[in-house]
Parts: structure tokens; C-alpha cells; sequence
């Protein structure tokens, strides 16, 4: 199996940024983390209702 060398991931690292342009890549990652956060505090709640907790609320 062939490995990936510091060239390669640089080329892909380039071709998709001409693709994609660093606009958009920069909202696909806020979007992404938004998405994550979200499910983290999901989780966290259901732990919290599983536990017999009642999910804490945050203020906004």
C-alpha cells in the first residue's frame, strides 16, 4: 500500500482550494463545527436524561 508523502497531500491540499476557493471552504468548516457543537450537546443531554437529570438549559 502506498503511503501519501508530504508532495501529494500538498497537490490535493492545492487542487482543492482551486476547486472549492477559500471562501467556501471557510463556511464548510464554521458550518461543519456548528454541526459537531450541536451534537455534543445533544449527546450531553441525552446523558443527562438517561441519568434522571433534567437537561440544563443554557441562556442565550
Amino acid at each position: 500500500m502506498m503511503g501519501l508523502s508530504a508532495w501529494k497531500i500538498l497537490i490535493i491540499v492545492l487542487l482543492v482550494v482551486m476547486l472549492f476557493g477559500t471562501k467556501r471552504l471557510r463556511h464548510l468548516g464554521s458550518d461543519l463545527g456548528g454541526a459537531i457543537n450541536g451534537f455534543r450537546k445533544s449527546m450531553r443531554e441525552e446523558e443527562d436524561t438517561a441519568q434522571g437529570d433534567a437537561p440544563k438549559r443554557e441562556l442565550k
